[in-house]
């Protein structure tokens, strides 16, 4: 259920609020082009300039409009333990198929902090937990026996979203845990390099907008048909590098509405709109896609 290609789903506003009317035709894009999960209220749906009261409606109007057709996997990671597990018991309640949960960020937690962390989180919880390490943003780098340790220790604690941008991370976590543990690359353009060692899937920000594209490579992928997977990667890595020619989900949101996926550009602040420079590059790679 946690495998293969799931999308790291942006999050439409309009006029200040969730656009339900965008989210529901989103959802509905991806179940119609085969992606295999779709992630909200991550690092791409702006999950930290959510309310803690958007960030429960966002998580129960996915669950509704996805109707068992998808799994959902919900972000209810926090730098604050009791909100992690607050916002997890919520998911778990609605009926969110997982939890991705990032490791504190900002706190700047130990080893030993970060395992009490998601401890705290795995014990109030009976949920699947997909821990999520992403050290760039949080500042914490969750290391692999940390990791190997609540696995070993929690079975909620079933994977892990690795974006350390280290392929040798796969190798070392399944050594330290076993063949099944899934390990999901949280970079596009390591996801065929990280599932060539192990690695079961992505959690995708491309995915967005080429759904099937990226569902497919990571099938032939699963199947061990890595020729083939490769063709889709080398395609369409101009395109997995546009969507970070500034901060995530700038481009990716900006490419959606070009795309007409939704109905409004608006992001939250201190996020702002692309520059004019940027903005014309990626319309460009766009219509190289023909995507636009």
């Amino acid at each position: 259920m946690f495998t293969g290609s799931l999308v790291a789903l942006i999050t439409p506003f309009k006029d200040g609020n969730i656009d339900k009317k965008s989210l529901k035709n989103l959802i509905d894009f991806h179940v119609k082009n085969g992606t295999h999960g779709i992630v909200v209220a991550g690092t791409t749906g702006e999950s930290a300039t959510l309310t803690y009261s958007e960030h429960e409606e966002l998580i129960a109007l996915a669950i509704e409009y996805a109707d068992k057709r998808i799994p959902i996997i919900a972000g209810t990671g926090a730098n604050a333990t009791h909100e992690a597990i607050a916002l997890t018991k919520f998911a778990e309640k609605v009926g969110a198929n997982a939890s991705l949960q990032i490791v504190p960020y900002y706190n700047k937690p130990t080893q030993e902090g970060v395992y009490q962390h998601f401890k705290a989180i795995a014990e109030e919880t009976n949920i699947p937990l997909i821990l999520y390490n992403i050290p760039s943003r949080t500042g914490v780098d969750m290391l692999p026996e940390t990791f190997a340790r609540l696995y070993s220790d929690f079975p909620n604690v079933i994977g892990i979203k690795e974006a350390t941008g280290n392929v040798a991370r796969v190798s070392e976590q399944i050594s330290l845990t076993n063949p099944d543990v899934v390990i999901l690359s949280g970079d596009d353009a390591l996801t065929l390099p990280m599932m060539a060692v192990g690695a079961k899937g992505v959690i995708s920000v491309a995915n967005n907008l080429i759904p099937q594209d990226i569902a497919k490579m990571c099938e032939l992928a699963l199947d061990g048909n890595f020729t083939e997977a490769r063709k889709i990667h080398d395609k369409y890595w101009k395109l997995f590098k546009a969507m970070f020619v500034e901060t995530n989900p700038i481009p990716v949101k900006t490419a959606a509405y070009m795309m007409g996926l939704i109905d409004d550009i608006e992001m939250r602040l201190p996020l702002y709109y692309m520059s004019e420079k940027n903005k014309k590059y990626l319309e460009e790679v766009l219509k190289e896609y023909g995507l636009i």
